[in-house]
């Protein structure tokens, strides 16, 4: 259910492409809550899941992730209920047009993370999510079940935390036949293709009313804000003011330059007193409307770059 639009608008520019994502999507509340946003406002958004929110505790060691014990997972596994809840939502969001990525597995971070992962281990990592799409909600239900979608239909990734050998996932994701990554830290301009994926990147941007940059994820803005300490509520409409001003400030400097795309990047989350959940739909709803904003899936984006092409003289990073 990929949509189409036109290689330019009638000012001679191209669309100005608004691709907001989320990391994980487990959480049943926050998918009712950003589909019906999402409907709002003729929306498109890619959520990149977490395998283990489709696959049961019991049979948790069928995984056996790089340098860690069989069935281990930094975000847990799920249970028949969620996984079976999970597995109608995801089927219901993508007949919405909703785009599914994977976020792989384990979420491994940090030192003992995925940052000495191989291509070998990229390539069981992709293959242990197939396998738990396709067979985890039977595994949870203890009788046949459909899976929620194609796991072939999967076409990017977001790694976990941000992390790991970009050039030895690019190429296990490659051989997969994936066409794009959005994981690496970039500027606000036209992406490019790297290591023959795109790289839709998280953008560096100012926060509003000081000089601090930071990426257009809300971990990393909330990093910024309060060094990712929980705020007391009375601080909370200010925080939200400011993380709405700065993604408005990304707009404006996306349309001064030639309109590349705006990569917005969320986790299913109420982080900070729902601050960023908070401005990221009183963005959403205030921006998709707008004349010349398309608000994309990453692969709506993937097809028209496919189609048109990048437009050429307008990928500096601004």
């Amino acid at each position: 259910m990929t949509r189409s639009f036109p290689s330019r608008l009638p000012n001679g520019k191209p669309p100005l492409f608004v691709v907001v994502s989320f990391d994980g999507a487990g959480d049943l509340a926050l998918w009712a809550r950003w589909r019906a946003v999402a409907k709002q406002v003729n929306a498109r958004m890619t959520f990149f899941l977490s395998g283990p929110y489709l696959y049961p505790e019991n049979h948790r060691t069928d995984y056996k992730p790089p340098f860690h014990k069989p069935g281990a997972s930094e975000i847990g596994w799920g249970d028949t209920a969620n996984v079976l809840a999970r597995t109608t939502v995801l089927r219901e969001a993508i007949a919405e047009g909703q785009e599914i990525g994977t976020h792989a597995n384990g979420h491994f971070c940090g030192a003992t993370g995925i940052g000495k992962w191989t291509t070998a281990q990229w390539t069981a990592e992709l293959s242990a999510f197939d396998r738990m799409v396709r067979t985890g909600p039977t595994l949870a239900a203890g009788r046949t079940v459909a899976p929620p979608f194609d796991p072939s239909t999967v076409k990017g990734m977001r790694t976990p935390c941000l992390e790991g050998n970009r050039a030895a996932y690019r190429l296990a994701m490659a051989k997969r036949g994936m066409l794009y990554d959005a994981s690496a830290p970039g500027y606000i301009a036209w992406p490019k293709k790297v290591n023959g994926l795109w790289n839709f990147p998280l953008e560096s941007v100012t926060l509003a009313g000081t000089g601090k940059k930071t990426l257009t994820m809300d971990y990393n803005l909330w990093y910024a804000q309060t060094k990712a300490r929980k705020a007391p509520l009375a601080q909370a409409p200010a925080l939200r003011a400011q993380v709405l001003a700065t993604y408005r400030a990304a707009l404006a400097k996306s349309r001064a330059s030639g309109n590349p795309p705006l990569f917005l990047g969320n986790h299913f989350n109420r982080w900070n007193n729902s601050v960023y959940s908070d401005a990221l739909t009183d963005f959403v709803k205030q921006t998709c409307t707008q004349p010349d904003v398309r608000c994309v899936s990453n692969m709506e984006l993937a097809s028209w770059l496919a189609k048109n092409g990048v437009p050429t003289g307008q990928n500096r990073p601004s």
